[in-house]
């Protein structure tokens, strides 16, 4: 039985990530759960899991839930209590699903103490790569990848030789507005960007998707997960989901991994890998689908996956200086402060403003992370 911790247990892929436990009761033992401000949630998740720790985002959640918890289980909020959770339990396997890089500390630490990851929060690539895979490195850590883009190229590579890879390609869906040209986007509201047309995700993720600063992120992701330069990574924009990445190998042969667009199914493969075990959700049908559409990503309508090359190919701490006034940025516009577009006029001021340092330490990235913070609010 494989004991797993799960770090934003309350959000979209933790959720999810829990329900591939339910499924599996025999195989999987929950020792800890982390999650933010939704105390009721989380209350019923430990009653549900009954996991010996628990962690909330800050005391006056913690307070507000201490005498609901079962008897037992221990109460840890903050930085503190997510490392707790991460690192300091018999886990096995830690599921990063916090959103931002509010997860990087937590990573490092579950690191630091053998854990295998179970990497669904792409931003503490992003912000920290040459850390984090340096760190696992060292440790012989395994990082798993949970996005469903990466399980496709990691499950592509399986018995591959990364010397034979001549590009691999991150299929995306081009978000809410895929229709829309940007003068359509002016005005257009929160409300109709979370309406996601495949995937079911946090509303963050899905503002992401429609500017596509998610696949950005992802091309950022997928050149630390494999060791692949800039220029060996591709998008293409797939409106149907169903082919979810595929890599094209020096010889011609091209390897695609494909399914029905359910989360739960990349999340059940890094828990399980390298056995693959029954997954309730429905078969991939293409005689029904009948059609697939692909169309290549236009730079001009999609700026942000521009910019997440630039900050990858600059590296250094570009790529935190993208990640951190994006978050930000997406924070704003959920809050009704800037406009859709503003998310691109924000991200794109902050890179040009900044001058990147080669090979930070975790205290620089820190550091420019919390400037960027700081002036992504002020701007737009």
């Amino acid at each position: 039985m494989k004991r797993i911790a799960v770090l934003g247990s309350t959000g979209s892929v933790g959720t999810q990530t829990l329900d591939v436990v339910l499924q599996h009761p025999e195989h999987f033992k929950v020792e800890a759960l982390a999650a933010g401000r939704n105390a009721a949630l989380i209350v019923e998740q430990a009653h549900r899991f009954q996991p010996r720790k628990v962690s909330v985002q800050d005391r006056a959640t913690a307070d507000q839930i201490r005498e609901q918890l079962p008897q037992g289980t221990e109460l840890f909020y903050g930085e503190e209590g997510l490392i707790e959770v991460a690192a300091h339990t018999e886990a096995d396997t830690v599921v990063t699903a916090v959103m931002g890089s509010v997860g990087l500390h937590s990573t490092l630490a579950a690191i630091e103490q053998g854990k295998t990851i179970a990497l669904a929060n792409k931003e503490t690539l992003v912000t920290a790569g040459h850390l984090v895979t340096q760190a696992a490195k060292r440790k012989g850590i395994t990082l798993m990848p949970v996005d469903s883009e990466h399980s496709a190229i990691f499950q592509c590579l399986n018995g591959e030789s990364l010397d034979t890879i001549r590009t691999m390609t991150l299929t995306g869906s081009g978000g809410s507005f895929r229709d829309l040209n940007r003068q359509q986007l002016e005005g257009v509201t929160v409300e109709q960007a979370l309406k996601h047309p495949n995937w079911s995700m946090g509303a963050k993720i899905t503002i992401d998707s429609a500017t596509m600063a998610n696949k950005g992120l992802e091309v950022i992701e997928a050149h630390w997960l494999f060791g692949v330069l800039y220029e060996q990574i591709d998008v293409l924009i797939h409106p149907e989901s169903i082919i979810h990445s595929f890599v094209e190998f020096k010889d011609g042969s091209i390897m695609a991994q494909m399914g029905v667009p359910d989360m739960r199914v990349p999340i059940q493969y890094a828990l399980t890998y390298p056995e693959r075990i029954h997954n309730p959700a429905p078969s991939l049908n293409l005689a029904q689908i009948a059609q697939l559409h692909f169309r290549e990503l236009d730079l001009a309508r999609y700026p942000m996956v521009g910019y997440a090359y630039e900050c990858g190919k600059l590296g250094g701490t570009a790529t935190t200086v993208f990640n951190a006034a994006n978050e930000i940025a997406v924070a704003r516009f959920l809050r009704g402060e800037i406009s859709f577009l503003d998310i691109e006029r924000i991200v794109e001021k902050a890179i040009s403003q900044h001058v990147p340092i080669s090979h930070p330490s975790l205290e620089a990235i820190e550091e420019i992370d919390q400037q960027t913070r700081k002036q992504a609010m002020s701007n737009g």
